[in-house]
């Protein structure tokens, strides 16, 4: 989800899919199987891509992983805006 950044209780927007799942054999087995969950956030401002993340994330309760993300211009119609 996407909140307002001088407002952060107002969702902007909000995905009907989740940005993370569990696909990886050491997201899928350890102490809490099929469990990713966002620990951390990275934004690449200082190498010139600020719609580029490093998502710093558990797995399984286990592990800790790191996925990459990429915001697009324009966010998808068929996704859910909360107002």
């Amino acid at each position: 989800m996407i909140l307002d950044k001088d407002n952060p209780e107002k969702i902007l927007y909000r995905s009907i899919h989740p940005v993370l799942s569990p696909f990886l054999p050491q997201e899928k087995v350890g102490t809490i199987a099929n469990v990713v969950f966002p620990t951390g956030i990275d934004r690449w401002d200082d190498l010139g891509k600020p719609n580029r993340f490093d998502v710093y994330y558990g797995m399984a309760d286990n592990r800790i992983g790191v996925a990459q993300l990429d915001l697009p211009d324009e966010l998808p119609v068929e996704h859910s805006m909360v107002h």
